[in-house]
């Protein structure tokens, strides 16, 4: 019996992102089950990048290594968005794969028509979202209804649904390892604050990304008017672990509301010995105070930080955690401070309310109503006087009494969030499905560039036609967001001849990427297992160059046909070529060396690929599985 197959799609697993670190935590779960055949297929990541190779599973890219490609979709901001999520090569994954269940893990516009894809419903897909505001996003209303399975990171949202009828929406918070995060004890927190000058301080904390979405003017106002209405605080510090060279300008924000700069204290992190420490923010790229190293050390960001363990001393650091935020689809840090035992204050508001539930022990921090602009979405501002007021209420509490709080938290943060309990619904789901059999086809319905448009005067009429006649798009609606856009762009005076003419480019270029896939069909068939392939792109120069080495590869690989690759427009220059067997149009996937010679169990398409236009710097180019023939010596 062959293990079922699961394909992942969403961060890389490494990012330290949210996501990320949920894939982090769920792949490495089921991979450890040893009952799967897992493929991570990474949003944000490019093809053949060498960090995939990190991980003990099957990761992909999702991004194309060509520039001119890259450029083409860069001009698009829709297209862009939708590629750096995975739209790209998702259906190529799906052919090649063959998952028995596909899992989509990411913000609902992330996959925005995969309902009209041919493979979605034939195979058993799950659509695992964040949804964080009110009116709920009416694209996921959407989803959810075309969708068999539709599990939501909050309770808050997954009832929003319920009440509009949707009710095959179920809970299934986002993994939180709940080992990497605990109470390290009361002298281990003396410990660590006398490390960094801050014994007898009383330190409010908060881990966040400096964006929009986190309240930091309201932490601030709040913050100030904690210390200064209440003349028996002392020493009060307020920790912002976050990146300062992005979002908030959190010094401006403190002058404004007349903070001393040295209250406010974050996070550095040496990206020579990977060390931290913590201080009041002095600019980026600090020399280090433990291995000396000179403008190592900056804030800690998505890209580079902490690791966990790092990040459990700086929880411990803190007396009281707060978070007020606009929204959310979870808040990882609020999970963590609970495991770390740490009393948490959350604005009461999407996920900040399950966050608030009377088991999970958080004090509620009240909040006005706004809305936000362009999606009309509620959003919440944290009242400061509600920060400051329940700021006080925890430097009053003794500190059994913050202990208790943060007892109970961790004991409901852990049968709520933690990597068993998330992990083992999953696995007990895969489980219940079928084995997906495959028996049909595969390749996407041909688009329709020329599709005759008759005389339709209705604008919201002629667009769905397009999109049923055009892009093949049969279930599109008026509650589609390309419906909502294109009917805004024409309510505004864009031409409808201009937005026939983008529908049709885009069926010739999904055309075009759909007949890629079958890479396969334009092999020669009775040399499989005995082809080398050499990649040249272009330009005119360098591919008559590298004609010069032909026939020595031919002399070396004997046995071996040469297949040649490169753009159409350069095929003249290869003609009649007796060395080459067969001449293949360059596409992006070929810049990736393990696509092309095989890994896991993908077999590959050739036994050798030279890529010179490939730095070795780059991505790995010289595995050739280990049988290239060395054509010099090495004294």
């Amino acid at each position: 019996m062959r293990k079922k197959k699961i394909v992942i799609q969403t961060d890389w697993c490494l990012a330290k992102t949210g996501f990320g670190r949920a894939a982090k935590e769920l792949v490495s779960y089921l991979y450890n089950t040893g009952k799967y055949d897992i493929i991570h297929y990474c949003g944000g990541t490019q093809v053949g990048s060498p960090v995939l190779s990190k991980t003990p599973w099957k990761s992909l890219g999702s991004i194309p290594t060509d520039q001119n490609e890259v450029n083409r979709i860069n001009a698009d901001q829709t297209l862009a968005r939708d590629v750096s999520y995975g739209s790209y090569y998702i259906d190529q994954v799906i052919k090649e794969e063959k998952p028995d269940v596909w899992i989509g893990a990411q913000d609902p516009w992330a996959f925005t028509q995969y309902y009209n894809k041919h493979w979605y419903k034939n195979i058993t897909s799950l659509l695992w979202v964040t949804l964080d505001s009110l009116p709920i996003y009416e694209e996921a209303i959407n989803q959810a209804k075309k969708s068999s399975q539709y599990w939501i990171w909050s309770e808050f949202a997954t009832n929003e649904m319920h009440k509009i009828g949707i009710n095959n929406a179920k809970t299934v918070h986002g993994p939180v390892n709940h080992s990497k995060f605990n109470h390290l004890g009361v002298e281990k927190k003396k410990q660590l604050k006398a490390n960094f000058g801050l014994s007898d301080s009383f330190i409010v904390g908060f881990v966040f990304r400096n964006q929009l979405r986190k309240s930091v003017p309201n932490l601030l106002e709040g913050f100030r008017d904690f210390v200064k209405n209440n003349s028996d605080v002392k020493n009060a510090k307020l920790l912002l672990h976050t990146h300062w060279g992005e979002g908030w300008d959190i010094h401006k924000l403190a002058d404004e509301y007349k903070i001393d700069r040295k209250d406010i204290q974050t996070t550095y992190v040496c990206n020579k010995c990977k060390n931290y420490f913590i201080s009041h923010f002095q600019g980026q790229e600090l020399g280090c105070p433990v291995c000396k190293s000179e403008k190592s050390c900056s804030t800690t960001n998505t890209g580079f930080g902490v690791s966990e363990e790092q990040l459990c001393e700086i929880y411990n650091l803190m007396d009281v955690y707060c978070h007020p935020f606009t929204s959310g689809g979870q808040e990882i840090p609020i999970q963590e401070a609970k495991y770390c035992e740490l009393l948490t204050l959350v604005t009461n508001y999407s996920c900040g309310e399950d966050m608030c539930h009377p088991d999970a022990a958080s004090i509620p921090l009240e909040w006005s109503e706004y809305r936000e602009h362009g999606t009309q979405f509620r959003k919440a501002s944290t009242y400061p006087s509600s920060i400051a007021k329940q700021l006080y209420r925890a430097y009053k509490m003794s500190d059994l009494e913050r202990r208790q709080f943060g007892q109970k938290a961790r004991k409901w943060a852990i049968e709520n969030y933690s990597v068993p309990v998330i992990g083992k619904m999953f696995e007990q789901y895969i489980d219940s499905i079928p084995f997906t059999t495959y028996d049909f086809s595969l390749k996407e319905e041909e688009k329709d560039p020329n599709a005759a448009i008759p005389n339709i005067t209705d604008n919201g009429e002629w667009l769905i036609f397009m999109y049923h006649n055009i892009l093949k798009m049969k279930q599109v609606d008026q509650n589609e967001d390309g419906y909502k856009h294109w009917m805004e762009k024409l309510s505004k005076g864009e031409t409808r001849q201009n937005v026939e003419n983008y529908f049709r480019q885009v069926a010739t270029q999904e055309n075009q990427k759909n007949r890629k896939v079958d890479f396969e069909d334009i092999l020669d068939p009775a040399d499989k297992g005995k082809r080398i392939l050499f990649v040249m792109p272009e330009s005119i120069g360098d591919i008559y160059l590298c004609t010069s080495l032909l026939e020595s590869i031919k002399e070396t690989y004997p046995d071996h046909n040469l297949y040649f690759a490169t753009k159409k427009e350069h095929f003249c220059i290869l003609e009649g070529n007796p060395h080459i067997h067969r001449m293949l149009e360059y596409i992006p996937q070929m810049d990736n060396l393990l696509w092309l010679e095989g890994y896991g169990n993908h077999q590959g398409y050739f036994e050798i690929a030279f890529l010179p236009h490939i730095g070795t710097q780059k991505m790995l180019n010289y595995l050739h599985n280990g049988k290239d023939k060395i054509a010099f010596d090495i004294k």
